[in-house]
Order: C-alpha cells, then structure tokens, then sequence
C-alpha cells in the first residue's frame, strides 16, 4: 500500500499553517508536506510535528518572492548568490525538521534567454545544491510543473527532468513526479513512472481536471495505486490537490483506492 502524507499547504487551508498538524492527525496521515516553512520558526514546527507524531517527508527550497509570482529562481542566471543562500536556509531547517529530501522549484523561465544559458545556469545550481544537501544526508527534487497552470515554467517534462538530473551527475538527485502536472502534459502515467522509476524520489498527487482528490476526474487512482505497488515505488506520495469542498469530506478517496 503507498504511503500517503498530506499536503499541508493545499489541505486543512481554512485554519492557520502551525493548526494544520493537528488536523493531519485527527484525518489519520502520518505523515506530512508543505511548500515552504520560512516564514515559521523551526522549533514551532517540530512542536507541532512531535506533538502529533507526524513525519515531515518534504518541502521546497526557497524559491523568491512567491507573492509576488515567482515560482523558483534557480533558473535564473542573476540570482545566483540568492538561490546559494536560500539551500543554506534551507538545509537548516531540514535539520531541524528532521526533513529528508527537498524540493528545487526552477522557476519561470526570464523572457528573452536563450535555452542552453537556462538549462546551464539550472545544471550549475543543481551541482551546487545537490552536493551541500549531500554533506547534510540530504536528497535533492526536481519537479516537472505543466505550464498551463503556471505559464513560462522552465522544467516541464518528465523527460527532460532526467535529462538534466544525468547532467548535473549527483546520485542524490531525483525527479519528484507529480501525477497532475504530468498528466496535463504528458499522460502515459503508467509507462512512464516505471521507466523512470530508478529516477522517481518523490511523488505528488492530484485528479485532473480542477485539481481535486483523486476520483474526481479522468485519472484511474485505483490502478495506478496498485501499478506503484507492482512495480516497487517504495517513496512517499503527498496529497497536493485542492478539496472540492473540505479535506475531511474528501478524504473517502482513500477507503476507496488504497486497498
């Protein structure tokens, strides 16, 4: 049976961030996930995971000013010095967190570069942080994002992921494959999870269309649950849908799929 974690940024929305672990528990998760924890100190949140007996399985790097639009830096080749301070910041918290992989956001691509100075600057980001995250026992993610939900993402296919990750050469970095995203741009969910399976540290869920809980939409959850199960994905898979009414009157989904 996979292993289920909640994300923590897109369920429990209609209570504060640090009220969110409690109401993981109550709804039976283990587990655990979110985007971001910075704007947080760590010790509160390893409260709130201790208190409720929760692991944290993931969260992302800094990734620039989110309110403002942005959706990861390391792309970007004039913010180099930011996004080396923000795997400092970051690996701190995984320290404290107790946190074993983290996810890198490569942004939106800045308009008028040329395609082999992005890929260049994202490789030459990712060789950095994949080797001070490996000082730390830490795993690296990279995360294929569609761009209809996010226009001008750089990273987009599952295809390419690996074709960076073989790269940049770091054997503690790995795709972090989100079943959402991949279906709007890709499909062959199936195929293309057990080709890259060697390659997959981390997977995400969501139903298509509207993002919902899975059995929502056009993805059959039923079998490709038991397709990660046959083919030997052994990770975590975090709940990163929006509830098409609350968390908890969603969460049938669960009884439903993971038998």
């Amino acid at each position: 049976m996979p292993k289920i974690a909640a994300n923590l940024s897109m369920l429990f929305t209609e209570v504060p961030f640090l009220d969110r672990f409690e109401r993981a528990a109550k709804a039976g998760f283990t587990a655990v996930e979110f985007l971001f924890p910075y704007a947080f100190g760590a010790a509160d949140i390893k409260k709130r995971l201790d208190a409720h007996g929760l692991t944290l399985v993931l969260h992302n790097l800094p990734a620039g000013d989110w309110d403002a639009g942005e959706r990861g830096i390391a792309c970007h080749p004039d913010r180099a010095e930011e996004f080396r301070a923000g795997v400092a910041t970051a690996i701190t918290y995984a320290r404290a967190l107790g946190v074993g992989q983290l996810n890198c956001l490569a942004g939106k691509a800045p308009a008028g570069l040329p395609e082999d100075v992005l890929r260049a600057t994202f490789v030459e980001n990712l060789r950095y942080a994949a080797a001070e995250l490996k000082k730390a026992g830490l795993r690296l993610l990279i995360e294929p994002i569609n761009t209809f939900d996010i226009p001008g993402f750089y990273l987009n296919h599952t295809t390419q992921a690996v074709s960076i990750l073989v790269e940049v050469g770091a054997d503690n970095a790995y795709v972090q494959y989100d079943i959402y995203h991949a279906q709007r741009m890709e499909g062959e969910l199936a195929a293309t999870v057990q080709k890259y399976l060697p390659r997959i540290g981390h997977v995400q869920l969501a139903d298509n269309p509207g993002r919902n809980e899975p059995g929502t939409g056009e993805i059959n959850y039923a079998f490709l649950f038991a397709h990660l199960d046959r083919i030997g994905y052994a990770g975590w898979i975090g709940c990163e849908y929006k509830p098409a009414t609350t968390t908890e009157a969603g969460l049938g989904w669960r009884q439903q799929f993971l038998k």
